[in-house]
């Protein structure tokens, strides 16, 4: 059976997106590093709190009696990462793109059209994050790190950026 509805005054195959209007400004470097700066102070003050209240605990329980140094370190250092990644991927979805470093900066992730970035998206930019070296490739002008690049998305400076669904 083949809908042949159409709606009144609409014209056939458009594409939705057609009458959006927006520009998207990309946040500078220096706003770039603060909110890196800002997340990583923040960053350490969980882990101090956490692992001082139950990260302890947490690892006590993960040791075994015949385990070597290293594979301890390997064992707190996976559930540094899992519970990391678990953090930023979170906030930055919650956040609608924001992170608390993007939120004093006044700057937002969004996808390459300027919309709201999903789920996926948010645990694909907390993913490339753990990259060795990854840091350094926000460094330039304009800053274009690994992990917006491999999700194609921006970090935009939302007082000069028009993102769609925005009030004109």
């Amino acid at each position: 059976m083949e809908n042949t509805y159409t709606n009144p005054g609409s014209t056939p195959n458009a594409n939705i997106l057609d009458d959006v209007d927006y520009s998207l400004y990309q946040a500078s470097g220096g706003k770039r590093f603060a909110n890196w700066l800002i997340d990583r102070i923040i960053l350490y003050i969980f882990w101090r709190i956490f692992f001082m209240t139950i990260g302890i605990k947490i690892a006590t329980g993960m040791y075994s009696e015949g385990d070597s140094l290293g594979v301890i370190y390997a064992k707190i250092y996976l559930m540094v990462i899992i519970l990391d990644l678990f953090m930023w991927t979170a906030i930055e979805f919650l956040g609608r793109g924001k992170t608390i470093g993007k939120l004093i900066t006044g700057t937002r992730a969004v996808n390459q059209d300027g919309t709201q970035i999903t789920f996926k998206t948010a645990l694909l930019r907390s993913l490339s994050r753990i990259v060795p070296f990854e840091p350094f490739s926000a460094l330039g002008n304009p800053s274009y790190p690994w992990h917006d690049r491999w999700t194609d998305t921006y970090v935009v400076d939302e007082k000069l950026s028009r993102l769609p669904g925005a009030q004109a």
